[in-house]
């Protein structure tokens, strides 16, 4: 009788087995370079309505073309975002890269000796790119670097016979300075590798006899030098002793000032000049209150440009370099602008512009004249973008006080244009930590609105640039869980607020905004519907132990050393795969196979331990993609995807 009991459990169990198995394999699938697990077939009505939304694009400016022949572009019409040259403004776009991978810089020789332009690549989102000549005469690129290290910051001598880089190449962990010659490209010499950190190369002197150079030590800490390169000196500009961020931009055209941006003995990133004999310092944008961020300088070295972060928009002026008087740039669009450069003999800078009503495009503005001319037109899959949500800066109390007063943190609140609320609610927390949201055109954000009635609403918590020094330390070390607060007091801020529904809202974020996200699903989960985590940290412990190592002890720096034990208390404290328990509402996991920052191994431990936990969770994995989804057919199943999610989980349909 115990053997015939014993054979029947011994069969059930087996029973069990196999139908556990044949369930796995229903919900494990391999679409192209994707494995979806428990990611249900996508309806037809959701592939329908989103497939306009895909098939916007935008354009970004890289270089001018050498005689006056137009410009270099970076689009994308296939897969993958690839180099066109634009002849005239609103010209057509030729594509000359053609990739599997995508190419997004390029920056040409100014020797007329040499006809082409220097540009990076990388394989599979791995972030270890290499260096490539592309020769303008016959359209063909080679690699000129060491196919193994990691390299960019790619700098022109003002002769166009060399170039300065930043490599890992002499150990895979440390970034130093090298330079090689265009005569044999691919033999670099070593030039400064001195300490940790990153040293990023930012102007040859108007002799090229020295670089000014910036050693990247944190979001808080950098240094600067000038480096000589025919005796090998290095000289240190700022104080080595305070604590502030410290950019060398570019020379002056006497060899004898350097411009640069500090938050030396200010709350933001001022715009400074550096006498090198005098070593005295003086503040040239000191009246504006907001972080400089973008800066170039024409060729003569007369004028400079640079942009301003007021708020989360850009603001762009012009500075003259005899007196250091600037203005502002009047009659453009509110929005983003980056990738700003002279053209090399004309009075003219070319722009990449982006609002929430138009997706990135290049223009030029004469300087002579003011006018502006508009190089691309990018398509926007035939929507009409001024229904698109408009961005609304508003600000919320959380639970500390500034001076006697609640402090008050920035968001900004996308909401449907063509319904009235009380609207479902996808918070969209920035990764970083140090990162900030900054309002641009987002189909995927028109899409959630206009098609799903979603609202959304993106957080510059504490730990957030663009607000100051001091707001930007605010989580470090032990304040960590500070920042999950915040969103703790928005979701409450939300539940006050008539126009929005309090019973069903999401968490959305990637990297260390994917770690926000898995944070308040274990801290406020009774309050929320579901959650979207794309390559965050699960654990930072073994995300510290695991990350590239030309990155662990920058990250250290922002997050703690792991390595102490009280430190490694606290990590593990605030890890979510140690509250697994208390996710108890569905979670949608997105991972890049080769991502360097975030391990896969972080996303894979968290789907493990939900599931063991009996909780539902979808899980992709791009084998192609790194830290973050950067090829058209990946980012298009996965906007699908995470539509499909949220219409199950948050709107309940």
């Amino acid at each position: 009788m115990k053997n015939f009991k014993f054979y029947i459990k011994t069969i059930l169990i087996c029973l069990f087995v196999a139908v556990f198995n044949s369930i796995e394999a229903q919900n494990r699938k391999e679409v192209g370079n994707m494995i979806l697990e428990n990611v249900p077939e996508i309806p037809e009505e959701i592939t329908t309505r989103i497939q306009q939304y895909q098939n916007t694009r935008s354009a970004s400016f890289v270089d001018w073309l050498p005689n006056d022949e137009g410009i270099l572009i970076s689009t994308q019409f296939g897969n993958t975002s690839q180099l066109h040259t634009v002849l005239q403004a609103g010209g057509a776009r030729n594509q000359i890269t053609f990739f599997d991978e995508p190419v997004s810089n390029g920056s040409f020789s100014p020797s007329v000796t040499y006809n082409g332009f220097l540009f990076t690549k990388d394989i599979g989102g791995n972030e270890f790119s290499q260096i490539y000549w592309y020769d303008m005469n016959n359209r063909t690129s080679t690699m000129i670097s060491d196919g193994e290290s990691r390299n960019y910051g790619i700098n022109w001598s003002n002769k166009g016979d060399r170039f300065a880089f930043t490599s890992s190449r002499r150990n895979k962990k440390d970034f130093d300075i090298y330079i090689s010659d265009m005569k044999s490209p691919k033999s670099a010499t070593l030039k400064v590798d001195r300490g940790g950190g990153y040293w990023i190369v930012s102007d040859w002197s108007p002799d090229d006899s020295k670089l000014i150079i910036t050693q990247y030590l944190s979001s808080t800490k950098s240094n600067a030098f000038i480096f000589n390169i025919e005796t090998n000196k290095l000289t240190q500009i700022n104080d080595d002793k305070t604590e502030a961020v410290f950019l060398a931009r570019f020379w002056d055209k006497t060899g004898k000032k350097i411009y640069a941006t500090t938050n030396q003995g200010k709350e933001f990133n001022t715009l400074v000049q550096y006498d090198v004999d005098t070593k005295e310092i003086t503040y040239v944008t000191d009246k504006i209150e907001w972080d400089v961020e973008e800066v170039a300088i024409n060729k003569p070295k007369t004028k400079a440009a640079f942009t301003v972060n007021e708020n989360g928009f850009s603001r762009l002026y012009l500075l003259d370099l005899e007196s250091n008087t600037y203005e502002k740039v009047s009659n453009l669009p509110l929005g983003q602008i980056s990738s700003f450069k002279f053209h090399p003999s004309q009075a003219t800078l070319a722009v990449t512009l982006n609002t929430a009503e138009t997706p990135g495009d290049v223009y030029s503005i004469d300087l002579t004249t003011g006018e502006h001319k508009r190089w691309t037109s990018s398509e926007v899959g035939g929507l009409d973008t001024s229904t698109f949500p408009k961005p609304e800066l508003i600000s919320y109390e959380t639970y500390d006080e500034v001076d006697g007063k609640k402090r008050q943190i920035p968001a900004f609140v996308y909401k449907p244009q063509n319904t009235a609320g009380p609207y479902p609610v996808m918070i969209s927390i920035h990764g970083g930590p140090e990162g900030q949201h900054t309002p641009n055109f987002s189909s995927f954000y028109a899409f959630l609105a206009n098609e799903m009635g979603i609202a959304i609403i993106a957080p510059n918590v504490r730990g957030s640039s663009g607000y100051g020094k001091t707001y930007l330390k605010l989580d470090n070390g032990f304040k960590r869980e500070d920042s999950v607060k915040d969103i703790g007091m928005l979701i409450e801020w939300i539940e006050k607020t008539p126009e929005f529904n309090k019973d069903k809202i999401a968490v959305f974020g990637g990297s260390y905004g994917g770690y926000m996200v898995l944070s308040s699903m274990y801290n406020f989960g009774d309050k929320l519907q579901c959650g979207i985590d794309i390559v965050g940290i699960s654990n930072f412990v073994t995300f510290l132990e695991n990350t590239e190592a030309y990155r662990r002890d920058l990250r250290r720096l922002e997050y703690g050393d792991e390595r102490d034990p009280k430190m490694r208390e606290y990590l593990l404290s605030i890890s979510p795969t140690n509250h697994i328990d208390k996710i108890t509402k569905p979670l949608f996991v997105i991972q890049g196979a080769n991502d360097p920052r975030v391990p896969a191994s972080e996303s894979e431990q968290m789907v493990k331990s939900i599931r063991e936990n009996k909780g539902e969770v979808w899980y992709m994995l791009a084998k192609d993609e790194g830290h973050g989804f950067r090829k058209k057919v990946n980012r298009d199943r996965m906007t699908e995807a995470i539509a499909m999610f949220l219409q199950t989980n948050l709107l309940n349909e």
